[in-house]
């Protein structure tokens, strides 16, 4: 089974299931795919899966929007009680300042105004502590092709900047399979077909809320590391579970062909498959007039937004902040 095929019925499989163990950090939370986790160099590191448990103010997050909040905003020096310039208070360059905030006014963190030639913000809400736990999935459906897993996995357990980390694959684990990795990772076989999955080893909690180290580059005998502190730490899990809230897992758009239909596979309708191939497709690779079977039609409804809000607290038409206006209402501007 090809390694996207794999990750979109494990997906589906998590999302109508839940995570098996693990109940003090995942329960009824959201999957997300292909998510970056590095702190230091930027995309080094990009996670197969992302679960993202709730925390104490998760429904004021659904509440507030279905999108991205955009992380300069959160981290700015603006906030609700009055307003700031916004090139002043956004960390980036002023054009870059301008385009955060009005994405922040998009998704309602923001209201923003003019004020003698400049852009001024403040907060539509106070930002919620709406998550608690991080998972991190890697997919590797055949052990016989690893690939730099080990190095990978390593780099997670090292950064600690998940609450646990898992290995899902499709192959017979081995003792020598095990040895190789990283004890405290977590190791799944999951049969993707029925759907299963059979708990190997139980994933250790990481310690999240210390610094740590992250690998950048390992040379036999040798790792060069940076260290990470505390705070960056706190921050990009904010940035990973933000995005993991606007991003979901069906990342795929469907194309405009005849044979695209809506796919049901591991207990979930609307995954991108074609009637043509008669299996999952990724459209983006496989789709379009290099595809043999290809036939132009009108791109279809897939209801990605729809299938997520079913089946997941996620709310793709939130009532916004509008609740939160009277409160607002008794900050006056300086």
């Amino acid at each position: 089974m090809r390694e996207y095929d794999f990750e979109l019925r494990l997906s589906a499989h998590l999302e109508q299931d839940g995570l098996p163990g693990l109940s003090e950090i995942a329960a009824d939370g959201l999957l997300a795919r292909q998510l970056g986790t590095s702190v230091v160099g930027s995309g080094a590191r990009i996670m197969d899966l992302v679960y993202v448990a709730p925390g104490p103010d998760f429904d004021r997050r659904v509440d507030l929007s279905p999108g991205t909040i955009p992380p300069l905003a959160i981290e700015s020096d603006i906030e609700v009680g009055s307003r700031r310039s916004v090139a002043k208070a956004i960390d980036a360059p002023p054009e870059i300042a301008s385009r955060v905030a009005e994405r922040a006014a998009e998704v309602d963190f923001f209201e923003i105004s003019r004020r003698g030639g400049q852009t001024m913000a403040r907060q539509a809400t106070r930002y919620p502590d709406w998550f608690s736990g991080l998972v991190g999935i890697e997919n590797k459906p055949d052990l016989r092709t690893p690939g730099d897993l080990a190095a990978q996995l390593r780099r997670d357990v090292s950064l600690q900047v998940l609450d646990a980390v898992i290995l899902a694959t499709a192959s017979h684990v081995t003792r020598a399979h095990r040895h190789r990795l990283p004890d405290p990772v977590g190791i799944w076989r999951v049969h993707p077909d029925e759907p299963a999955i059979e708990v190997v080893r139980e994933p250790a909690v990481l310690d999240s809320e210390r610094p740590g180290f992250e690998i950048r580059r390992e040379q036999p005998g040798q790792y060069d590391v940076e260290y990470v502190s505390a705070v960056g730490k706190t921050r990009q899990r904010r940035r990973i579970a933000e995005r993991a809230y606007g991003k979901g897992w069906r990342t795929f758009e469907p194309p405009g062909c005849t044979k695209f239909e809506s796919w049901t596979a591991a207990g979930t309708d609307g995954l991108p498959g074609c009637s043509w191939a008669d299996r999952l497709v990724e459209p983006a690779a496989e789709c379009g007039l290099d595809c043999p079977g290809f036939e132009s039609a009108p791109e279809p409804e897939l209801g990605r937004e729809t299938e997520r809000a079913r089946r997941t607290p996620w709310e793709p038409d939130p009532p916004g902040t509008a609740r939160y206006q009277a409160f607002l209402d008794r900050f006056r501007d300086p």
